[in-house]
């Protein structure tokens, strides 16, 4: 064997910022959902004291995911996971509405069990609001390595800085993707193979909003491709099939393809 590329490989390996495991983190997010929904795992608490202990076992792998290299700012790493789990209650609320978004918008779904134990729509949201809080508190690579994880799982690619609003439905949802400055209201429903996407931009152009708005109780079928960081589609719009659209779409109007044009 060659020792120079193996002392190469050595090297670099010394170098590389140390970060957590994928299993571990991707074992980590399952388990909170598991706490916050029962319908979604196999845990049978017996007390209050049981889920007390539970979710700090919680706190101390997320201290243990938080390295230096994973801090963006000067905080303890107390401080973040004190300030993450002071928003787990409001986590939960936004999931139990999201819940409630994808039961009224599938008339396939069942029940809530149902949906929190096996709908692709709602893991990837229910990652996203995790990942979305560690986000926005400043904790690097971490954030995105939940949203990765939960697209290899889901086919749902939602970066971690989009902000979405309350009820927000996925229904079917391979091929969504939902870029880093998408800004997306209530009640907005979504489709398999939607885009809120950016145009082609200069690196240096990268802090600025880049990606739509949806405002509330927009539905976008599957398939729609929507561009550029001055889009707005106004509220109560529907977003037909296949459509292509890089400007913005006043309230109340439908979008649909046509073979000959696509038409406003």
């Amino acid at each position: 064997m060659d020792k120079d590329f193996i002392a190469s490989l050595f090297k670099e390996h010394q170098e590389t910022p140390k970060y957590p495991s994928p299993v571990q983190l991707s074992r980590w997010v399952d388990n909170l959902l598991s706490v916050l929904f029962p319908g979604a795992c196999e845990l049978n608490f017996k007390s209050e004291s049981e889920i007390a202990d539970f979710l700090t076992s919680l706190k101390s792998d997320l201290s243990k995911f938080l390295s230096p290299e994973t801090l963006e700012i000067n905080i303890s790493k107390d401080k973040i996971v004190s300030d993450f789990f002071s928003e787990l209650r409001k986590i939960k609320n936004l999931l139990d509405k999201d819940v409630e978004g994808i039961y009224v918008g599938d008339p396939a779904a069942k029940s809530y069990a149902e949906i929190t134990r096996s709908y692709p729509g709602f893991y990837a949201i229910a990652s996203h609001r995790i990942a979305h809080v560690l986000y926005g508190l400043n904790v690097a690579v971490v954030p995105r390595m939940i949203s990765e994880l939960s697209k290899s799982k889901t086919g749902i690619d939602i970066h971690p800085g989009a902000k979405i609003g309350q009820y927000f439905c996925i229904d079917h949802g391979t091929g969504v993707v939902i870029g880093e400055t998408s800004r997306i209201g209530d009640r907005v429903k979504i489709y398999q193979g939607v885009t809120l996407g950016a145009l082609s931009i200069a690196k240096q152009d990268a802090k600025k909003k880049r990606h739509p708005t949806i405002e509330d109780n927009v539905v976008i079928y599957a398939g729609a491709t929507i561009l550029g960081g001055r889009t707005t589609v106004g509220k109560n719009s529907v977003i037909g099939g296949n459509v292509w659209i890089t400007k913005s779409v006043p309230a109340e109007s439908k979008i649909y393809y046509k073979a000959e044009n696509q038409n406003y």
